[in-house]
């Protein structure tokens, strides 16, 4: 499995819009072959900067995500809306039934 944290802090006037971008990315990339799991979650602490975290069934499965271009239209959207570079990290991830 693979798993993806990213964020994105927004601009004060661009919150909403990177809120409406976001939430349309996380739905459709759940319809997407592979997806286990794909959210985006309000940081506590910063309430400008949004926090993804996505499960994968596999590589191929995340490179096909980053393939369609509705994900690359996204991350191009947000650019101009940032406050700051967008983060993203990838994990090798195995599940660990019982410790």
């Amino acid at each position: 499995m693979i798993v993806v944290t990213g964020s994105v802090t927004a601009r004060p006037d661009s919150l909403d819009e990177v809120r409406k971008l976001s939430l349309e990315h996380v739905r459709r990339s759940r319809l997407e072959p592979g997806c286990i799991s794909h959210a985006v979650h309000v940081d506590c602490e910063n309430p400008l900067r949004l926090v993804f975290f996505e499960r994968w069934a596999d590589r191929a499965a995340l490179l096909a995500h980053f393939a369609v271009p509705a994900s690359r239209d996204f991350v191009r959207a947000l650019q101009p809306l940032a406050a700051a570079a967008t983060t993203i990290e990838l994990y090798d991830a195995t599940r660990l039934e019982k410790l």
